[in-house]
Order: C-alpha cells, then sequence, then structure tokens
C-alpha cells in the first residue's frame, strides 16, 4: 500500500517524477504517466484512454483490489505537529447543484469541461475532494468508535506523513452515518471546486445519456474526504511585489496614508489579526491598519484582508490589476515566509512585501453562504491528499 498512493502532481518537480517513476513500479504515478518511455507523450483523449488503460492494468496485477460491496472509510493523516481524522465517502452531485455543498471560488469554464472530458473516458476519481463540515461530537463518535478496531491499513505516505484507514462495511455503521450527515445543514468544499464542477457536469451529461437512470448510479456521485471544520487548517499566501510602478518610497507611503494608519513593527512582532496587514519596506516592517471608513464591515468578501490589499494597494497603488495572471507579483505560504519575504526584499528581487492574518473558517462560510467568491490566493489548506490511496470508478 505505502509504495502505490502520490502526492498531487504539483508537487514533484520533474527529476522527482523520473526517479519515483524509474524506481516504483507501482507508484500510482504511472497510472498518470502511463506511456512514460514509451515514446512521446499522447495527449488528449488518447492520454485518457491509455491512463484508464494502465488503472485496468493496475488491477489485473493485484495493485489495486476492488471493494465487494460499496464502503465509507475513516481515514486519518498524521505529522508531527498535526492530525487530521475525516470519512471518504461518495458525495452526492445533486448536494452540489442544489447548494447544500457549498463554494468558495471561482472555477474556470475551459478547466471544468476538461477535467469533465477527462471523466468521461478514465472513468475514476482518484483523489478526494476535501471537504468540511460544522463539529459535531455525534459524527465524532462515530469516528472514534470505527477507529477503536485495528486499522485495514496504515504506512508512511510519500508527503511524510502517517496515513491510517479503516473499512467501513456494516449496514448498520453505514446506515447510522448517513442519519448523522443528515441533520447537517450545509457542507464547505476546502479544496477542489474545479474536480467538484466537472463531476456535476458529468453527472448531467450522463443522465441526459440515460434517460432511465434510477440515481443510484456511481456517476451521480464523486469522492470526498469529509472532516470537521476544527481540523481543517488555514494558512495565509502572502505576496511580494517587483517593484513600486513608478513611485519612491516616500511616495508609495504617502500614498498608503491616505487610506491605513501607519506604524512600524519589528518581526515577529506583527499582529496576526482581522484588518491589520504587515509590510516590509526598505528593510523595515510595518503594520498598516485601514481608517475607520474604509473597510465594507458589511459585505464578506470586501472586509477580508486580502481583498483589502488589492483593492486599496496592489490595484489603485502597484497598478496589479490581475492576480492570477500579473507577473510582478509573487505569493509566500508557511511558516517561514516573512523570513522569505526578507530575503526576497534585501536581495532586491522584489521591492515589498506584505504579511496577511489567516483567514477564519467562518469568513469562508459567510462569502459562501453569501453565495460570493474568495479573492485569489487567499487561503492555503491542509490537509493535502494523496492520489491513489482510493479509487472511486464510475
Amino acid at each position: 500500500m505505502a509504495t502505490v498512493p502520490t502526492r498531487s502532481l504539483y508537487t514533484y518537480s520533474e527529476e522527482e517524477r523520473k526517479e519515483t517513476l524509474n524506481s516504483n513500479p507501482t507508484s500510482f504515478l504511472h497510472v498518470l504517466y502511463p506511456d512514460y518511455k514509451q515514446g512521446p507523450r499522447k495527449k488528449g483523449i488518447a492520454r485518457y484512454k491509455t491512463i484508464s488503460q494502465k488503472l485496468l492494468e493496475f488491477k489485473d496485477k493485484g495493485v489495486f483490489i476492488q471493494d465487494e460491496e460499496a464502503k465509507f472509510y475513516v481515514y486519518t493523516i498524521s505529522y508531527d505537529d498535526l492530525s487530521f481524522s475525516g470519512i471518504i465517502a461518495g458525495v452526492s452531485t445533486s448536494d452540489y447543484d442544489e447548494d447544500v455543498i457549498k463554494k468558495h471560488e471561482d472555477t474556470l469554464q475551459r478547466r471544468v469541461e476538461l477535467f469533465t472530458k477527462y471523466l468521461e473516458h478514465v472513468q475514476f476519481n482518484a483523489e478526494p475532494v476535501l471537504l468540511t463540515y460544522p463539529d459535531n461530537p455525534s459524527i465524532s463518535n462515530w469516528i472514534t468508535k470505527i477507529k477503536s478496531e485495528e486499522p485495514h491499513t496504515s504506512f508512511n505516505g510519500a508527503d511524510g506523513g502517517i496515513h491510517s484507514l479503516w473499512a467501513v462495511s456494516g449496514a448498520e455503521a453505514q446506515k447510522e452515518l448517513k442519519t448523522l450527515f443528515a441533520s447537517i445543514p450545509a457542507i464547505y468544499i476546502a479544496d477542489g471546486h474545479h474536480r467538484s464542477a466537472s463531476s456535476a457536469l458529468y453527472t448531467h451529461a450522463m443522465r441526459r445519456a440515460i434517460p432511465g437512470y434510477s440515481g443510484k448510479e456511481a456517476f451521480n456521485n464523486f469522492m470526498g474526504y469529509l472532516i470537521p471544520d476544527s481540523e481543517l487548517q488555514i494558512s495565509e499566501f502572502n505576496r511580494m511585489v517587483k517593484d513600486l510602478h513608478g513611485h519612491s518610497s516616500k511616495s508609495f507611503r504617502d500614498a498608503l496614508s491616505e487610506v491605513f494608519n501607519i506604524e512600524e513593527a519589528y518581526y515577529p512582532k506583527i499582529e496576526k489579526e482581522k484588518n491589520t496587514i504587515g509590510m516590509y519596506l526598505e528593510q523595515k516592517w510595518y503594520v498598516l491598519r485601514p481608517k475607520h471608513d474604509q473597510v465594507a464591515s458589511g459585505d464578506p468578501v470586501e472586509s477580508l484582508d486580502p481583498q483589502i490589499l488589492f483593492t486599496k494597494i496592489l490595484d489603485p497603488i502597484l497598478g496589479i490589476t490581475d492576480l492570477r495572471k500579473d507577473q510582478r507579483i509573487a505569493y509566500l505560504y508557511g511558516k517561514n515566509s516573512l523570513v522569505k519575504i526578507e530575503e526576497q526584499i534585501n536581495s532586491g528581487n522584489f521591492a515589498v512585501g506584505f504579511g496577511l492574518a489567516p483567514i477564519r473558517m467562518s469568513e469562508i462560510k459567510a462569502v459562501a453562504d453569501a453565495g460570493k467568491v474568495m479573492p485569489p490566493k487567499s487561503t492555503y489548506i491542509e490537509p493535502k491528499l494523496l492520489s491513489g490511496l482510493t479509487i472511486y470508478e464510475y
């Protein structure tokens, strides 16, 4: 089991990916790169069909074993300082359509259509969508009860964590869990908005193709990993900008002072509180606090610090209008990101850096409940899930 699941593809360098493919014949990377060392890489539908065929080969070799009956899985991930415990299950695309499963990010239609075409031909999910629900003692007790037994498997994963899986196949246990979740008013997507949207689009296509569908077909669901709100880890994305858009340091600070109260600070004593932005400029840290009339407190998006930073600084003063495409801005996350900001500014690679407080889950929910979307690069959410640990086939 330990040799099969992989981290998300974007976390592998080209060298690391090749090393894994060369040294580990059962890595799930071989399913995702089925024509490795077999000539030019196939593209489009031809590649998707080859991926599907490679999964069948892995099943024939016993790398993957088909469950004889439908199961839930309790799944835990443990690191030195973090642990997550939740449930892998099929999640209804109808709940997604009806906004029982709520979104907080924009999706790009081109990517959604591409992922839908991928599902049409590969016919499986290999990485669950990360979903979160309000803390519920009854669900926690249910999970604890399942975990009192020996796990189905436990192994050290490719991400450095300890991964443990419990299969839940008993009808009574499954019925109990379904009843418990029936009382949850809403579930929120934490990570996987494009995969959720493409799964729903695939469901719609299959329902059109099969007018007499029963609703119990596999294509009516997608694979999710559901964890309680309190276990979700939300980190901030900090920002660096390459230049001051024609400003001198003084004229830049003067422009800021029209909107913010500015005071010098000393890293790492920058306050991590809402509506407080840290700024590193010319080897000094500052704290920026919006003046009282500058925050739209009643709007769940406009009151977010990443949005305040964009609408009050990045766009009007620094000339950054597209947070996704502008090459003058870079993003950092993690415990040492403020140290990295100092290093990058001091080296001259960037002119100014901004440190933000992590957004709270309550703020994400408020945005989703209002039917709005978060600014780009607002949150870095953990856990990051493995691919190829469990497979949901259509």
